[in-house]
């Protein structure tokens, strides 16, 4: 959370609020945190209510913010959650924010980067180096389900470079979990607008 009562700190709060509830699976769209998690606690209760002879419900819910990279220029935050409400496994997932570090608006791709085509090219290279460099045995095959090399929805900044990262069944199985990889500053300073 932002500290002071200025502008820009209620612009970031209130971008990272919104970030927060749109990685949640929320019934319906909430622009206000604690309905959300006033809702997920009475989904909960009305379930043990409609079951009360079944097991005893395991429902969780983890938030958690870094901020990984800040600049005069950007700020980038990695929002993580996981969201448990029975079943096989729960959902997480990780979502980079982005934020313009003089007046917390939201950045994205097209104001990070200035030409797309050419950053998926360059992308692409090193997503071919980061699987020959993690297992021999990968390839790009067992990726993008049959689909050329497409960019994630999450780009961000941390103190290396540029990470773009693929959330679980975004690319590849869930077993594989999450497909991370780093475009070094130097590599990348070339295409990008802010830094």
């Amino acid at each position: 959370e932002a500290t002071g009562n200025n502008d820009l700190s209620e612009n970031i709060n209130a971008s990272i609020t919104l970030a927060i509830i749109g990685t949640l699976s929320a019934s319906d769209v909430k622009t206000d945190l604690n309905a959300v998690l006033k809702d997920f606690n009475s989904e909960f209760v009305d379930f043990k209510k409609d079951f009360p002879d079944d097991f005893e419900p395991i429902w969780e819910l983890n938030i958690e913010t870094e901020i990984t990279y800040q600049s005069e220029e950007i700020i980038t935050i990695a929002i993580s959650t996981y969201e448990f409400k029975g079943g096989a496994h729960g959902n997480d997932k990780i979502e980079f924010l982005n934020l313009n570090a003089k007046t917390g608006s939201v950045l994205n791709q097209n104001d990070i980067i200035k030409d797309i085509n050419d950053f998926n090219t360059l992308a692409e290279t090193h997503f071919v180096k980061s699987l020959e460099y993690e297992d021999k045995d990968l390839k790009m095959e067992d990726f993008f389900f049959g689909k050329p090399f497409q960019l994630p929805e999450n780009i961000g900044f941390s103190e290396d470079g540029l990470v773009l990262l693929y959330n679980v069944y975004e690319v590849a199985s869930f077993d594989q979990g999450y497909t991370e990889f780093v475009i070094p500053f130097e590599d990348a300073e070339h295409y990008l607008k802010v830094k």
